[in-house]
């Protein structure tokens, strides 16, 4: 069977790093079953033959309207797969989708009909906010990072900008390489449109969105972007709760330490 990949190398790229980030991540733990979820915005790499592609599938609501997807396409993990099989078989485990002109729903093109992530309203919203945005944002990420899940069953840690500032404080790297750090969100129904909402108002000040008692949204340039900024995040994690498991209370940076960095790299935050 021919795939969309052949003869688009550009487009096979951006698909190989949704699988090897989908092998990190099962790797990590973070991926249990058919946890976590991946959505790309590939329309740069769209062409004609593209466009004119009969659809695999009928006509799928995506819940809300999001006016800014008119023609795009996205490359979507599938609903019930795994992350370890995506890691090997992309587009067994994954399809790509166009968005139809009532930015309302969409149809399956390639290359078999396997039914997005039930969490898409949340993605596409996602992506809706960055392109109104003007931001050069072109991946989503959801997974289930087993250090960070367990600091939000801790109410304290749930209060604005609590778990930045203590995870920012663990290591430089952390503050250097997430600089706009950790938003939280409270608790929500999995791949509710009230999720995907809440979500979006922490994007106007976070690129990495925790769900409470649930994992992480990110957003990035590409995918590798998107789990590097949750991958220096939940090593922060790490060291906080080992310094906790050895009986002290780790000191982490001074605030005029982490000012220090933010001044010297020039960091949004």
């Amino acid at each position: 069977m021919k795939t969309i990949l052949e003869n688009r190398p550009a487009l096979a790229t951006e698909v190989n790093k949704v699988a090897e980030v989908a092998g990190y991540l099962w790797q990590k733990g973070w991926a249990e079953r058919n946890g976590g979820n991946i959505t790309i915005n590939i329309t740069e790499y769209v062409d004609d033959e593209i466009r004119n592609m009969p659809p695999v599938s009928e006509v799928k609501q995506i819940g809300t309207v999001l006016p800014n997807l008119k023609g795009c396409y996205f490359y979507c993990k599938g609903t019930n797969k795994r992350m370890r099989d995506l890691a090997r078989r992309p587009m067994e485990n994954g399809s790509v989708i166009r968005i139809l002109d009532d930015c309302a729903s969409y149809v399956i093109i390639a290359d078999q009909p396997v039914q997005p992530t039930s969490e898409l309203p949340a993605h596409l919203s996602m992506h809706n906010y960055l392109i109104g945005k003007g931001s050069t944002y072109k991946a989503s990420l959801h997974t289930h990072p087993i250090e960070l899940i367990a600091m939000t069953h801790h109410k304290p840690f749930l209060e604005k900008d609590v778990l930045t500032n203590l995870l920012w404080s663990m290591i430089p790297e952390t503050k250097a390489f997430c600089p706009r750090g950790l938003g939280i969100v409270p608790y929500g129904l999995p791949g509710s449109v009230e999720l995907a909402e809440a979500t979006i108002r922490e994007l106007d000040d976070y690129d990495v969105v925790m769900w409470e008692k649930h994992g992480v949204c990110a957003v990035g340039e590409d995918i590798m972007d998107a789990f590097d900024q949750v991958d220096v995040l939940s090593k922060s994690a790490q060291i906080y709760i080992n310094g906790k498991n050895m009986g002290f209370e780790p000191e982490g940076m001074s605030r005029e330490q982490m000012h220090e960095m933010t001044v010297v790299f020039k960091l949004p935050k």
